[in-house]
This record gives structure tokens, sequence and C-alpha cells, in this order.
């Protein structure tokens, strides 16, 4: 996007194959095969080894199995640990790298309500967007050409237009990045109690500034977006996680079930021997790790991802260290993917809004870390301006080449010597070297140290669980491969006299309606279509169904993940959990755990009604699934009857009994 062509703001709909925007960059992996290698893997693994004996022996396991397996250009080999490494998987994969935009809402569409709603039930956001993966004559990945053709898929899902109903059956597929379902209770209190308020705290100030500058300045708002919904997103996420660990008595269920594992070892010989010392271990490796934990915390939060100035020298560190090790060839090596990285950067850069971040987070960090963890440059230049970091940040600013797109591609043209030692004269990288190093000297080394001990022992632990717990299902945490979640279409009741009903309609969206809001307006055309209920074949009556919810285990990375039905029809795309239950990373608890839908219908009437892109419509096959003769009788019908074939049967009894039954 950019003001002239503000596809944010506007959207995008292409009106013919022509008009679909290339992405580069932008890829659609698909899962050919997966096969079970853990014999493989694991075969000269044994219980006497170390950690790190046998980390060496599966390492060299995979590399074999790497490279026993013969691969297309396009096809890649990936091998994923489950169960925290006591089973693996290979997956064989294609990759199409030609994928183009055909449609997206605007703004106001996709992303109604922002950061209020983020989180939140009610939702009415229509949140989704259209590509068309294109490939090569013969339907194999190729890369981008003018002579490519849309791919052909093994298949594709009708799509319902019956909608939901409460208890209806509901299955998410997609690709779940990461979730720790059987942390031991110390691990689980020490993300909700320590590390979770620390993040939160950081990133409150950051986004603070961020959305004051976003809502004077629509220049701004475009370059910020993506920056601001990354950073809100798990900021929200964050505060709904220690709200719901407390709201469903986490910490209590976690201890009764570890209650129940010791009773079960403390009952057998064997495995009270092998496992019996597991849960008083974690106790105080988590007590040793915690103070580096949280010290890791605020070095990522405030270099890495909160101050842009620090991360983007952090890659500046990478050159100077490459050109070290490897010399004039390391370094035009890294610097050619700088010349290629730094455009796009400095295009969304605004080095005021930057450098107010920094002057707050700077005078957190110093003030919550102890000393030993803060930068000698930091505190010499704290004490050089007397204590204002407003003062430190602004002098810190004027005089860093690195906030200055043009000065910083100027300095790699020069010779490689030169530019390195103008960079180690640069007050920003002399800055973020020195905390770097005492990152890695003071923080690092102890928190690797015991964090790959609680590792192999939730290794260890898992393995128990599934040995003391034969008769339970367990399932494997996510790790960013393909998982499926089911569940049902269902209300839930956040706390005391509140109770959120399933689905939500266009009159919502009405009612949130602020003329002009940054995050509530309404487009024009959207209101006309309310007022005339020109809503097509895709009404519910004489509503407009927008969202809905269900019960799905869902978390960061099932966004645009397919919601389909008992017959296998699209019914949904998933894009969100409510703020209650995103706890579910590490507690799940059907009671509140709920994943929010944007339903398919209201995406066919936008697509349809709003955009006028029909023609789109037109390619996909619209079914009614639960339309049979049942719903053809003149009897009224509870909608619930018509979900599923052993519910139809049912209801069809019921038709056909006697009327006083």
């Amino acid at each position: 996007s950019s003001l002239e062509k503000n596809y944010l703001e506007n959207g995008f709909w292409a009106m013919n194959k022509q008009e679909e925007l290339p992405n580069q960059g932008l890829f659609v992996t698909f899962i050919d095969r997966i096969e079970d290698v853990t014999n493989t893997v694991l075969e000269g693994v044994n219980d006497r080894m170390t950690a790190v004996e046998r980390q060496s022996v599966i390492d060299k396991n995979l590399d074999a199995l790497k490279k026993s397996y013969t691969k297309k250009d396009y096809e890649d080999i990936l091998i994923r640990p489950f169960f925290k490494g006591n089973q693996y998987f290979l997956f064989v994969t294609l990759t199409y790298n030609d994928v183009r935009l055909v449609g997206a809402p605007p703004s106001s569409i996709g992303k109604f309500g922002a950061d209020t709603d983020n989180w939140v039930w009610p939702r009415h956001t229509g949140d989704f967007s259209l590509f068309r993966i294109y490939a090569g004559k013969d339907n194999m990945p190729a890369d981008y050409s003018p002579d490519n053709v849309p791919m052909k898929p093994k298949h594709s899902l009708p799509i319902s237009l019956d909608g939901v109903y409460e208890k209806d059956f509901t299955l998410v597929f997609g690709f779940p990045g990461r979730t720790d379902s059987y942390l031991p209770l110390p691990a689980m209190q020490m993300e909700v109690d320590v590390l979770n308020p620390a993040r939160i705290g950081i990133r409150d100030q950051t986004l603070a500034i961020y959305n004051r500058e976003m809502r004077a300045d629509p220049a701004v708002k475009i370059a910020y977006a993506s920056k601001q919904s990354s950073l809100a997103n798990a900021w929200k996420k964050w505060q709904g996680v220690v709200l719901g660990v407390k709201r469903t008595d986490g910490f209590g269920r976690k201890e009764q079930f570890e209650k129940k594992f010791t009773d079960k070892i403390s009952n057998s010989k064997s495995w009270s021997g092998k496992y019996g010392n597991i849960l008083g271990e974690f106790k105080e490796l988590y007590a040793e790790i915690e103070p580096y934990a949280l010290s890791r915390e605020y070095y990522n939060e405030v270099t890495g991802r909160n101050v842009e100035l620090l991360r983007l020298t952090r890659n500046f560190l990478t050159l100077e260290s490459r050109f070290e090790e490897n010399g004039e060839q390391g370094y035009q090596d890294f610097a050619a993917r700088l010349k290629a990285y730094l455009p796009g950067f400095y295009k969304d850069y605004r080095a005021g809004i930057d450098e107010e971040v920094f002057a707050v987070l700077s005078e957190k960090y110093v003030r919550d870390m102890e000393l030993t963890y803060v930068p000698e440059v930091m505190t010499n230049l704290v004490a050089k301006s007397g204590a204002n970091f407003t003062k430190m940040a602004a002098e810190l600013y004027k005089n860093s080449i690195l906030t200055d797109e043009k000065a910083t591609m100027a300095l790699l043209e020069k010779p490689s010597s030169e530019a390195i030692q103008t960079l180690r004269n640069d007050p920003a990288f002399q800055l973020m070297k020195n905390w770097k190093n005492i990152y890695d000297q003071k923080i690092a080394p102890d928190f690797n140290k015991y964090n790959e001990q609680t590792d192999e022992l939730q290794r260890q632990y898992m393995a128990a669980l599934m040995e003391v717990f034969p008769d339970k299902n367990f399932y494997p945490d996510a790790n960013s491969t393909m998982r499926v979640s089911y569940g049902q279409v269902e209300s839930y009741e956040p706390r005391d006299a509140v109770k959120y009903e399933i689905k939500t309609y266009l009159s919502g969206i009405m009612e949130k309606y602020v003329p002009g809001d940054y995050e509530f307006d309404v487009p024009e055309k959207l209101q006309r279509l309310y007022r005339a209920k020109d809503y097509g074949q895709y009404a519910e009556g004489a509503e407009m169904p927008v969202c809905f919810i269900g019960s799905n285990h869902t978390t960061g990375g099932n966004s645009g993940s397919p919601a389909i039905d008992a017959y296998g029809n699209l019914i949904g795309l998933n894009f969100d959990r409510v703020w209650e239950g995103t706890m579910s990373d590490i507690n799940y608890d059907r009671s509140i755990c709920r994943n929010i839908m944007v339903d398919v219908r209201y995406i066919l009437f936008i697509v349809d009604k709003y955009a006028g892109a029909k023609h789109l419509i037109d390619e996909m096959k619209l079914v009614h699934p639960k339309t049979s003769e049942i719903n053809n009788t003149k009897n009224q019908l509870d909608p619930r009857y018509k979900v599923a074939p052993k519910q139809k049967m049912r209801a069809q009894r019921a038709l056909e009994a006697p009327k006083n039954q």
C-alpha cells in the first residue's frame, strides 16, 4: 500500500485474472506425504545417555535420513519432533511461489474493531483475503511468469450456505505455531506471574506511542499498521492468558493433575525409581532459570521487538562478525542481503517515533533490571544527559548514521574495512554491541544451561505421562506442522451473569458504528446494503451473519485456517480466540476457550454484494448440506436437529412419532 494506492484503506479486488497482484516472497506449501520415522531417528539412543549425547546421535540420524531422500527442486523434507522429542515425523512438501492477491476488503471491514475488539467476543470483523496460486503448464511449482496458469488442486472445499447452529460439529485444520499443554506447575507460574507481566509492561509504552501517532497521521497509519498489529496482538493475548488461568483456577487444576501423577508413580516401584524426582527437579530448575528468563525477555523485547533502531543495529553487528570471521567475502555476502532489506525497512521507519520508544524503554530497562545487566555505554549516556532519557535518546538518534537511509546505504558502498570502522564509531552500534556482549556473557549462558535441562526433563516427563496414564488421550503440542482440532459451535459464560451467544450479525456492526473512527467506521456502501437488507442468498432470515465461535483448540498460526462442518464443507475462516481463553496454549479449558471464525456467508456477501466481484463466486461450489426431506416438510423443526446424520435420523423419528411425543 501507499497513499496513492491505499489497499489497506480502500481494499482491493481483481475483476479479472490479469489484474491479480503478484506478491514477491509469498508462498504456499502443501504436504505431499507424512511418514513416522521415530525408529530411524532414535536408533542408537538409550536412557543412559546425557542430553547432549542423545541429541548428537539424533542429529546424525536426521542428517542421514534427509540425505537418503531424493527430492525435486520444488520439494522439501521437514522432520519434526512430537511429544517433546519422543516421536518424529517426516513431511515431504511442495512449495508454490507464484501467489497473487485476488481480493481483500478495506480495513474498515477486514479490521473492524481493530485493537479494541482484538481477542474479544462478540466480534464483527470480516477478517479474510483471497489469493490465487499459479503453477506451470504441468500444474507443478514454477517461479512467477505471466505464462503461468491457475494451479489445479487435488481437492477444493465446497462452501456451505446453510450456516451453523448451537452444538454443530466444527473442525479447524492448519499450521498452529506453538503450544505447551504439558508444562509443569512452576513453568506455568513463571509464564503467567513473571514473564507475561514484563512483556505487557514493555509493550504498553510502545503501543501508546504508536497508537497516538497512527491516529494523527494517515501515512504513519499505513507505515506502522503491520508493526502495531504484531505488537498489539501478543500484548493483548498475554493479558488474556493471565486472566484466563486465574479465572479457571489453572494453577489449582495443574496441581491436582500432578498429585494424581505422584500418587500413581508412588504405588509402583519401577515408576517411582524412574520418575519419582521429576516434579521436584522441575521446581528447582525453574527457580534457577527465572531471573535469567526475565532478563532475556527484557533484552529481546527492547532490542529485538520494540526499538527498531536497535533491531536494525543487530544486523550490522552480524555484518561485523561476518567480516571478522570470513573476511571480504563474508562481508560482501551479508552486505548484499542488507542492501536488499534496507529499502523496505526505511520505507516504514519514522526515526522520531522510534526515538521516543527508545527513550521510555531505556528508562524502564534501567529502572527494572539489575545494574549488572545494564550496558556501560548506556550508563555513561544517561549520566551525560543528567538522567534525562529523552535528551539521551535525542542525542543518540542525532549522531547515529543508522537512523538515516541515505547515510546507511552510502556506508555499505564504502570499502569493507572503512565501513566497519565507521560502524564501530557509531553510538547506536556501540550501545548495541555492549548490550549484546552483556547478554551473551551474563544472561544467555546460564539461561541456555538451565533451559537445556528443563527441555530434557520435559521430554522425560512427557514419556512418563504417556506411560503412567495409558488410557488418557494425549495430543502433541503444536510445532508449526499440520493439525486438526475438532469442537462444536458453543456459547459460553466468561463471568458471573454474562453469557455470550454463538453468532454476530451485520446489525451488530451498525450498533458499534462510529463515523470517521479509527476502529469503528463503516463504509457507506456497506451501510446502504444494510439499510436495503440486500444480502442475496447469503442471509440468515432477515439477518446477515458475520462471525461465530466454537470450542476448537487453536493458537497463533491458525489465522486463516479453514473451518469445516460435519459434511466436509467450508463454513468459515478461523482468525482469533476469545480473550478469556487465550491461555489455551498452556491451559485449555473447554468452558471458556473459544475460537472465533468469520462466517463464510459474510465473506461471500462482501465479495459479491459489496465488491461486485460475482465472477469469483461463480468459480466456487456452493452447497446446502442440511437440505433434506426434513427441511422440506411443513413441520416446524428446531434447527439444531439439522446438524449431522445421526441427529437427522432422530429428527425424522420425531416427525413420524405421535404428536403427544
